[in-house]
């Protein structure tokens, strides 16, 4: 009978944090929001927009990015609709990423047709009036540079990357009515990559802060990177799930969650002026 009335109590639980995962994510009818966002990512992006919990934990403070939403909308009587979606596919395209493969998709292969069953930009602003996008933490194990910087290579170098972000900012530039948040890069915990690694990395990630990014237009950044190094050069070990495992771990993903929602909601309502890089409130 114990076991009997365990199972029964589980099971009940289980109903509640499905019927809440749901609830979490009203629908509304087409055409009835004011605003709506799209956020492509892979697998750190959902620990993010989770917050790492998922609902499955009934006891933890549930942070994700839809609650935010949610909240944030009841609150201010908005109508802010924001959805994920995995970008680009494991199949076809393959589950990649990097700087190469969005200036692949959307600059090379720009167009109103899918690229190997992934949306172009022209596609996607048509339904969307801010696009986020991200790198997965490989992004940041950067080899040397060989003084023959090539815009079609998938190569990670930055020398690389810089062409390929100086073609995606011209792309973005040609939809000055959707607003662009871009990622700076997930980081590797030191155990899996090298100083050397490392700090390429820090010098590219500094380069879109410092000088690809420009005021005045329609891109913005999420500084991702900063807030898993806290300004060293290796995401914290304090940050991660393990010190060989670079996703982030639920009590950062619950807080990025927050601040990542916050950047959001003020670059639609002020292009960003109430907060820093990271979403803090200045």
């Amino acid at each position: 009978m114990k076991s009997f009335g365990t199972t029964i109590l589980f099971t009940l639980l289980f109903t509640f944090v499905i019927i809440s995962c749901k609830n979490e994510f009203p629908e509304m009818a087409d055409g009835e929001y004011d605003y709506n966002i799209l956020f492509l990512h892979h697998s750190t992006g959902e620990n993010i927009w989770t917050g790492n919990n998922g609902g499955w934990n009934l006891f933890s403070d549930k942070v994700s990015v839809p609650a935010v939403f949610t909240e944030y909308n009841k609150t201010n009587g908005t109508k802010y609709h924001i959805e994920e979606r995995t970008f680009p596919k494991e199949e076809p395209y393959g589950w990649n990423n990097y700087p190469y493969d969005y200036y692949n998709i959307w600059v090379k292969h720009a167009g109103n047709e899918m690229y190997m069953e992934e949306l172009t930009l022209e596609m996607l602003t048509g339904d969307y009036d801010m696009i986020i996008f991200k790198h997965c933490f490989p992004v940041s194990y950067i080899e040397e540079d060989t003084g023959n910087p090539d815009i079609d290579s998938p190569e990670k170098r930055v020398e690389n990357y810089k062409l390929q972000y100086e073609a995606l900012k011209s792309k973005m530039h040609e939809f000055p009515e959707t607003k662009f948040i871009v990622w700076t890069g997930a980081a590797l915990t030191a155990y899996n990559t090298t100083e050397d690694h490392a700090k390429r990395a820090r010098e590219f990630f500094n380069w879109v802060k410092n000088e690809w990014d420009k005021q005045g237009d329609n891109i913005y950044l999420w500084d991702f990177y900063e807030l898993e190094t806290e300004g060293e050069l290796f995401l914290k070990s304090d940050n991660a799930v393990k010190k060989n495992n670079s996703h982030p771990n639920m009590k950062f993903s619950a807080k990025a969650a927050k601040l990542f929602a916050q950047r959001i909601l003020d670059v639609i309502e002020t292009n960003g002026q109430k907060t820093s890089l990271t979403g803090e409130f200045k």
